[in-house]
């Protein structure tokens, strides 16, 4: 008996369309550093040592990692100069730039609803 309240069970089959297939859905946007990779790109390339500066707090190793996943799903491109010394150069693609509006609607929502979500982190941790 189903009950107007509650919802549905979730099919098993809820992730299998085309849309979703074989981990095809770029959850890379959304990680831990991506966004702010993303931002430090947006106004032109930049090479590793500058990307370093802001974004001091990220090890060499994962900024590295974060690079190399950014530039496997075509948000980056990464040009490496034939020079003495190397230079290397990271820069948005379009589709990574594609990604700055999305980017800029999510600080949006996260200035207007920051109270929110840390009283609500305040009271989860209080339980």
């Amino acid at each position: 008996m189903n009950d107007s309240a509650t919802p549905a069970p979730l099919p098993a089959d809820l992730f299998d369309r085309p849309d979703c297939a074989g981990g095809l859905v770029p959850f890379r946007v959304g990680d831990k550093w991506t966004g702010v990779v993303l931002r430090c790109l947006e106004e032109g390339p930049r090479r590793f040592s500058e990307l370093r500066v802001p974004l001091h707090w990220i090890t060499p190793k994962v900024l590295t990692e974060t690079l190399r996943a950014m530039e496997r799903d075509g948000f980056l491109t990464r040009t490496a100069y034939d020079e003495n010394p190397p230079r290397v150069e990271y820069e948005l693609t379009a589709l990574g730039r594609s990604l700055i509006d999305p980017l800029n609607a999510t600080c949006e929502w996260s200035r207007a609803h920051l109270t929110e979500v840390t009283e609500a982190r305040e009271q989860y941790t209080a339980r």
